[in-house]
């Protein structure tokens, strides 16, 4: 019996197609199978996150750490284009 699997094309850039190219284990490697071996981080940095880890790491942050954090909040600001990260 013949199993037919769906299928959907992507585009990639060349770094992309490069980076997935470099990553098979055999030439014949399908990068459908590299991509289903790749591990994705499960958790996003949040600031929920950062205060769980501060909670459980009380370690005292350095003048000069909490002014780089300063820094990127001040200049945190959403993307106009939904589609931007």
């Amino acid at each position: 019996m013949y199993a037919c699997m769906a299928t959907k094309t992507i585009s990639v850039d060349l770094e992309a197609y490069e980076r997935l190219r470099s990553a098979r284990l055999q030439e014949q490697e399908s990068f459908s199978k590299v991509i289903k071996r790749a591990t994705w981080p499960k958790e996003k940095g949040t600031a929920g996150a950062l205060a769980k880890w501060l909670r459980q790491n009380p370690a005292r942050l350095s003048d000069q750490e909490i002014e780089y954090l300063d820094r990127a909040q001040l200049e945190d600001a959403p993307s106009p284009d939904k589609w931007q990260s």
